[in-house]
């Protein structure tokens, strides 16, 4: 259990975005996540039934911590990366399915898509989407990105990762750039293991890094679990102050919130809680927990700090960011028959969902 030091809602929350168990808050689940009064809350399939059920969720989650403006997490990238499906809700195409258009195509693609899934998300209160993928795959990789890219070279995913953060934006949703640095070489999947990238750090300025640092502007970004050898050779990016400072803060220039990829992933060592810790101790603003697994939860608040002044600004920034973008003049319609013409030409290959 939570001990008597717990901030009660509305004071400084902690540094945290936290998974629920089902599709709606029980007494003892309200009762925990008031003591622990995370920032905000991140939905999965498991949350998501229908759009009353998800609207009346995702209001049980921020009236629980007291705070209306809580930011509401998901993973609605389209393809096999989607929370919200049929019968409800659109599935979208893949990055890469997107990326297969000729450029000017594409990029529009992007952008509408983008501002669908904008309004899906607005409907139901969720204002924050782990949304666009910036990785850039190479041969030999993992496929834990694959398709989720939309493409091979820095350049075009910079520009079609742009006009999805400015589709999400035009929405009142804000975007999260991931895997900060990059994602693409990873030749393991970091959900099982811990990947080790050797490429030299001109390269990964030149490649990997070069997506993220064109949209360092962007509010929100995901760090990614990997061993970067060239800069730190000791500590997976997440739990690493030399990458954060000096890759991330430093040679990109990202000075938006910094949320953690998820602690339970098995490319980070130690237990769950010296996890939070050491992510915290990096330079992260907020580490992300996913599966509702109350144990792990709790493991976690017990080194979890409350929000720093830093990470606090950052968070108001991006907020006020989102409200200046409210949706306005939005024709769901019409933007749906020119997001279908412009896909009659996409080529689609779709991989398992996850």
């Amino acid at each position: 259990m939570l001990d008597k030091t717990t901030p009660a809602p509305g004071e400084t929350p902690r540094a945290v975005i936290l998974g629920c168990g089902g599709e709606q808050l029980g007494a003892d689940e309200r009762r925990f996540f008031g003591a622990a009064d995370p920032v905000g809350f991140i939905l999965f399939r498991r949350n998501c039934r229908s759009p009353e059920q998800v609207r009346e969720l995702v209001s049980a989650l921020r009236d629980v911590i007291g705070r209306s403006d809580a930011p509401i997490l998901i993973d609605q990238e389209g393809g096999r990366v989607a929370r919200l499906r049929p019968p409800f809700w659109r599935l979208y195409p893949s990055a890469a399915c997107l990326g297969s258009l000729p450029d000017l195509q594409a990029e529009a693609a992007v952008r509408l898509g983008a501002r669908l899934i904008a309004d899906d998300l607005g409907n139901l209160g969720i204002t924050v989407d782990c949304l666009p993928v910036l990785d850039v795959p190479v041969a030999g990789a993992d496929p834990v990105i694959g398709d989720r890219a939309y493409g091979t070279e820095p350049g075009r995913v910079t520009k079609l990762a742009r006009a999805a953060c400015h589709g999400l934006l035009e929405g009142g949703v804000l975007p999260v750039i991931k895997h900060i640095p990059g994602h693409g070489r990873a030749r393991v999947d970091s959900h099982n293991a811990c990947p080790v990238v050797e490429t030299e750090a001109d390269e990964l300025s030149r490649t990997d890094f070069a997506p993220f640092h064109a949209l360092a502007a962007m509010p929100w970004a995901m760090s990614a679990h990997i061993v970067y050898m060239a800069i730190d050779p000791t500590a997976p990016a997440t739990l690493s102050r030399r990458v954060i400072s000096e890759a991330i803060r430093g040679g990109i220039g990202f000075d938006g919130v910094l949320v953690s990829d998820d602690l339970s992933m098995q490319a980070l060592g130690g237990d769950i809680a010296e996890r939070a810790e050491r992510a915290l101790s990096a330079g992260c603003d907020l580490v992300l927990h996913c599966n509702g697994d109350r144990r792990e939860m709790e493991a976690i608040l017990t080194a979890a700090r409350s929000v720093s002044t830093r990470t606090a600004e950052r968070l108001a920034r991006a907020e006020a960011m989102r409200r200046r973008c409210t949706p306005r003049d939005f024709d769901r319609r019409e933007t749906e028959q020119r997001f279908d013409a412009l896909l009659a030409g996409a080529r689609i290959e779709e991989l398992p969902a996850r």
